[in-house]
């Protein structure tokens, strides 16, 4: 009774190491947002802007140095003064060194810190919708990658109700060859039938986990990593293609990426002009100096103290440098537009191609559901009627063959139509 107990405990644990974990839609899109490297490495890059979008980078802060200086001479000095007398020192030594605190701030600079500090809380806000792309791809490829095991699943399923029948296939031929009511090749394309279904489903695991692995790969995750999934595709559902077209511009990340572009292009501008603009700075400080001589009539001089200044300076003229910047300045603001209405109108298409797409999978998927239950009523009663000797087994097989195409397209249908909406909901920003 022990050994009872322990062999079913070993088997209970050995089913659940070899049991797949249920991952869920939800979860692979959390797992992704936290792991995919283009994830980390778009979010990296809004962080590097979010630390930029400071006052002091934009100019608008003094800046205070600590300097230290020092130096020693050997010199052979010779000096006449003006009574007359002269003075001579052969290797005169001399020792010098010096300390400062030093404050340098721009006061005035034609408001051009201001503007500056505005286009780096632009630039910030930039890399947040750049971000919120990304995001938008990521989620959509991992929606793809999903369904695409999901549909995999489901054409194995698909193949193995197709294979059941193929055995009922073979069972009424060698019934029906053992009596003599039909001849042995009959019973010969039943097993080879079946034989290549079987070889079917045996890609078809294969195709199953080189999906998965496509999924590990969007999840940054081991490609030997292994999982189960759902075992269907949801209905798919999106707005009027009118209310479609009125949010795409309002939420679309890229669109608003480029709007941003042109609102940075136009502080850029006027960054700038200002070029034009007086510069006025302020410099303060605090020095102590020593020096030091081995001869002379001076030995040794100390000093220190606070000293505090300011610096005005007035461009005049560059050579039409500033002149050349602002024709660049305009010319990229121009460009920026130029993007932005060439997003609008390839967005605009991109969305209506899929709409239209996603209402023709839609009148598809319909008819194949029909068909489907009509090709699937077809090869029972060809089954049947071969049990009762009234139709051939060629007739049978076409019939397999019926289905099982019905069943790969109704399949391909509802995943193509599940793209769609990922792909409508990506442009929208809605994922």
């Amino acid at each position: 009774m022990k050994k009872i107990c322990i062999l079913s405990f070993i088997v209970m644990l050995a089913a659940n190491a070899t049991a797949q974990r249920m991952l869920t839609l939800n979860e692979a899109v959390d797992m992704a947002l936290k792991s995919n490297f283009d994830i980390l490495v778009a979010r990296n890059d809004a962080d590097i802007d979010k630390a930029n979008n400071t006052r002091s980078n934009a100019g608008m802060l003094p800046t205070i140095n600590m300097n230290g200086t020092g130096s020693y001479g050997l010199n052979n000095v010779y000096q006449k003064l003006s009574t007359g007398a002269t003075n001579s020192f052969s290797s005169q030594s001399s020792t010098s060194l010096g300390a400062n605190v030093q404050l340098s701030w721009t006061l005035y600079d034609g408001g051009k810190m201001f503007i500056t500090k505005n286009k780096l809380a632009e630039i910030q806000s930039l890399g947040e919708l750049q971000f919120r792309s990304k995001v938008m791809e990521v989620t959509y490829n991992v929606i793809a990658a999903y369904y695409d095991i999901v549909r995999q699943k489901q054409e194995l399923k698909s193949m193995n109700e197709v294979m059941n029948y193929n055995k009922q296939r073979v069972l009424i031929a060698k019934t029906g060859y053992a009596s003599g009511q039909i001849v042995k090749t009959e019973l010969l394309q039943a097993q080879i039938d079946l034989n290549v279904a079987t070889e079917s489903a045996i890609n078809q695991k294969y195709a199953i986990s080189e999906a998965q692995k496509a999924l590990n790969n969007v999840l940054a995750q081991d490609a030997k990593n292994e999982f189960d999934v759902a075992d269907s595709i949801p209905e798919s559902k999106v707005p009027d293609i009118n209310e479609l077209l009125l949010r795409i511009e309002s939420s679309n990340a890229d669109i608003l990426s480029y709007k941003k572009q042109i609102d940075i292009a136009k502080l850029a501008l006027k960054e700038t002009q200002k070029g034009y603009y007086p510069t006025l700075n302020l410099q303060s400080g605090y020095s102590l100096s020593q020096l030091h001589y081995s001869e002379g009539t001076m030995l040794n001089n100390n000093s220190h103290g606070f000293q505090i200044g300011g610096t005005l300076s007035v461009p005049l003229y560059n050579f039409g440098e500033t002149k050349r910047k602002i024709s660049v300045a305009k010319m990229e603001l121009l460009s920026a537009q130029y993007n932005l209405d060439d997003a609008k109108l390839q967005l605009s298409i991109e969305l209506q191609n899929a709409y239209k797409n996603f209402k023709t999978q839609q009148q598809l998927l319909a008819i194949e559901r029909d068909n489907n239950l009509l090709a699937k009523e077809n090869l029972e009663i060809s089954l049947s009627r071969l049990k009762l000797g009234q139709t051939t087994s060629l007739e049978v097989h076409q019939a397999q063959e019926n289905y099982m195409e019905s069943l790969t397209r109704l399949i391909n249908f509802q995943y193509q139509l599940k793209i769609e909406e990922a792909k409508i909901k990506q442009l929208i920003s809605s994922l």
